[in-house]
């Protein structure tokens, strides 16, 4: 603790504790019920508070919800940049690139409700307020960092289709995010990835993959380094 920062009183504990349990019924409800059944009131009864009381700590449902997403949007950022400086060699992009693969499908697989809840059917009524855009573009940067590395070692050119203005115009915000460096081709093969890397893990679990892919995680490791092979044929 630095020596500025002063010990939370017994109130402030107490709160910090109590709220981490509201919040740890609220998923065990989402994993039962679904996230679009989740209530503070019956978050209460089973916690044996006052349905009153709880208001006092998440003054609605979106509140809740919202606390949940940071919460899950940051551990699963802390993991993904852990992964990536996990690599002594820094230089190895194929193993920096894997080990952040790696480490998202561990916590998707491991929590796949949250997951769910991050990147699954949005949840009806809700609407994420501005204060989760940093927290959700955090991993998102870290996969930002790796592709301009991956663009600046090049590659042999490959076929790519010509972006047209309107193409082009549709990516100008990932164009601004992934910033200069990297084309508009690899803005677009940036987005393949990204997107397959999700729509893989969907896949896996929500059950699209039973009866085709017979070893989810040899599958989705070749799929990273294959995707990381297309984007190191050159931008």
């Amino acid at each position: 603790m630095a020596a500025t920062e002063r010990p939370l009183g017994a109130r402030a504990l107490a709160r910090a504790e109590l709220t981490s349990r509201i919040m740890t019924v609220a998923r065990t409800q989402i994993a039962t019920s679904g996230a679009p059944s989740l209530s503070l009131r019956a978050i209460a009864r089973e916690l044996g508070m006052a349905s009153s009381a709880i208001y006092r700590y998440f003054a609605c449902r979106d509140d809740l919800i919202t606390a949940l997403l940071l919460e899950s949007y940051g551990a699963l950022a802390d993991l993904g940049e852990a992964a990536d400086a996990s690599v002594a060699d820094q230089t190895d992009l194929d193993a920096r690139w894997l080990a952040v693969w790696r480490a998202i499908r561990r916590w998707a697989v491991t929590h796949p409700h949250d997951y769910a809840l991050l990147y699954g059917s949005p949840v009806p009524g809700y609407r994420a307020p501005d204060t989760t855009i940093v927290p959700v573009t955090r991993l998102t940067r870290t996969f930002a960092r790796l592709l301009r590395l991956v663009v600046e070692a090049g590659g042999l050119p490959v076929a790519s289709l010509e972006l047209d203005a309107d193409a082009r115009a549709s990516i100008a915000s990932a164009q601004e995010f992934f910033g200069d460096g990297v084309s508009d081709v690899g803005v677009v093969r940036g987005l393949m990835a990204w997107t397959g890397l999700f729509g893989a893990l969907s896949f896996e679990l929500f059950g699209h993959y039973v009866h085709v892919v017979d070893d989810n995680e040899v599958f989705f490791d070749h799929l990273a380094r294959q995707w990381k092979a297309d984007l190191s044929a050159g931008m």
